[in-house]
């Protein structure tokens, strides 16, 4: 296996580990869902492991999401790795929360980037 593939694969595991937590299963709960041990689970999330066609079709319906959703990486090519846009533990976390406190993290990190917006153009301005 070479290194794009196996960067794909670990990509779809963390697509699926993401939607895991997302569905408030542990690897043992969605194991028992789809008949298969919690270790192929785990060897799943981590890219070890590959999935055929029917485990990766009965993933996605347990878990509530689409082959696209799992597979945008392998068809854009120019589309990044998710784990180069977000940071896994600070996704995983605001998947955890309701939605009410989701508005508010949405809020307070949009305050953020306007702020960070006006301080970058403010710095540039005083070296000018």
């Amino acid at each position: 296996m070479n290194n794009i593939e196996r960067n794909f694969r670990k990509n779809i595991g963390k697509k699926i580990r993401l939607a895991r937590t997302q569905s408030n299963y542990t690897q043992e709960q969605l194991a028992e869902k789809l008949s298969l041990s919690p270790r192929y689970i785990s060897q799943l999330e981590r890219g070890i492991a590959f999935g055929s066609a029917t485990t990766i079709i009965n993933i996605c319906k347990a878990l509530n999401i689409t082959s696209d959703y799992l597979f945008q990486d392998l068809i854009k090519n120019d589309a990044p790795i998710l784990n180069e846009l977000i940071e896994q533990d600070f996704l995983e976390n605001y998947l955890k929360l309701n939605k009410y406190n989701k508005l508010v993290v949405n809020s307070i990190t949009k305050e953020l980037a306007r702020l960070q917006f006006i301080e970058k153009n403010n710095n540039s301005k005083k070296k000018a």
